[in-house]
């Protein structure tokens, strides 16, 4: 949520600040600005609240989203097309079920503008090149390992982040990218010959998906509506998927449905698209690219589990996959605790120091 100030009083102790603070940023500016030893001691109290509290909705609520699209792997293998051909298809519903939910349910013009649009199909194109790698992936190898390649998304995220914000790289977070590098190294050594191809392809998938979050981070938070943004990017995203569809549709027909294919595409543009994603770009209001990317290295644990109960794919693999698996997910673990140690430390050192 966005948090306003509240006008302060002449005497109260606090200089006037901006009308708005973005939840996903604690107030150290304001203890800095404390003129007086009890409006330092307030704020500083409130902050330590704000740091307990604030982010366990949006984390609970971030966790249950990582657990719905951990289906989206289940869907695309049960859908016979091509990586490519499922993507013009779920972009396609995924498009239109949005536009007419703005226009229609909510009753607001689909149209943002000419250079809005233009930003929503660049970021929808780098979402359709990530859906083509995440779902040629699992058709190339199979769930786990396309997931355990999702994985290193907190990896890439910890440069590509810093680099579209220009701000500087935390090391804390490079060296859990390194962490999780060694947990990718053990999934790729005892991962058949025929399923490296499919790794190869989830890397690339992964660092796609570090990238659309900054991106769409920047445009939510400067006021665009979640929804309006979904249905452009998903034209965005269908462009990219029409482009490539000649060269990996492997020469099959768009409309070469098999049994149950129209369910699993409509779950999977209406629930785990066009909801998904617009509840993914309201959280970035609130949480950072890396932290959210950070939550979805948990996919591959809700993903392969369900995996082995539906496909039995852990007959495939080696146990040492999944202590590599271990070692991605520990990097996750560590990663929110690092952050609330840094953050208590610097609030605490900033009220002392004052």
């Amino acid at each position: 949520m966005i948090v306003r100030q509240p006008d302060l009083p002449p005497h109260s102790g606090l200089r006037s600040r901006p009308a708005m603070v973005p939840d996903d940023t604690l107030p150290w500016t304001a203890v800095r600005e404390a003129t007086s030893s009890s409006a330092k001691a307030r704020l500083q109290n409130s902050c330590v609240q704000r740091l307990r509290l604030r982010p366990l909705k949006h984390y609970l609520q971030l966790h249950l989203l990582v657990l719905l699209l951990a289906t989206t792997a289940i869907l695309g293998e049960l859908i016979s097309l091509p990586a490519a051909g499922l993507v013009i298809w779920r972009t396609l519903f995924a498009s239109i079920g949005a536009a007419l939910w703005v226009t229609l349910v909510r009753r607001h013009s689909i149209w943002p503008g000419r250079k809005a649009a233009l930003s929503y199909l660049f970021i929808g194109f780098i979402v359709g090149l990530h859906w083509i790698c995440f779902f040629g992936a699992v058709k190339l190898a199979n769930i786990s390992v396309c997931l355990a390649g999702m994985a290193t998304i907190s990896l890439f995220t910890a440069f590509t982040e810093p680099l579209l914000e220009k701000r500087r790289i935390r090391p804390f977070e490079v060296l859990l990218g390194l962490l999780v590098v060694a947990g990718i190294g053990l999934v790729a050594g005892f991962v058949s010959t025929q399923h490296l191809l499919g790794l190869g392809v989830a890397l690339m998938s992964a660092f796609l998906a570090s990238v659309f979050p900054v991106l769409n981070r920047k445009l939510v938070t400067g006021g665009s509506d979640p929804l309006t943004m979904v249905a452009w990017e998903m034209v965005g995203a269908l462009a990219a998927a029409l482009l490539l569809f000649p060269f990996v549709g492997g020469g099959v027909s768009l409309l070469a449905w098999k049994d149950l294919d129209w369910l699993w595409l409509l779950l999977l543009a209406l629930v785990c698209t066009v909801f998904a994603h617009g509840f993914h770009i309201s959280l970035l209001k609130h949480l950072s690219a890396y932290t959210m990317n950070l939550a979805f290295n948990f996919e591959p644990l809700y993903g392969i589990l369900a995996a082995a109960l539906f496909f039995g794919e852990y007959k495939e693999l080696h146990p040492l996959f999944y202590a590599g698996l271990a070692t991605i997910l520990l990097a996750n673990l560590l990663h929110p605790l690092l952050v609330h140690r840094i953050r208590r430390r610097t609030l605490l050192e900033t009220g002392t120091a004052q």
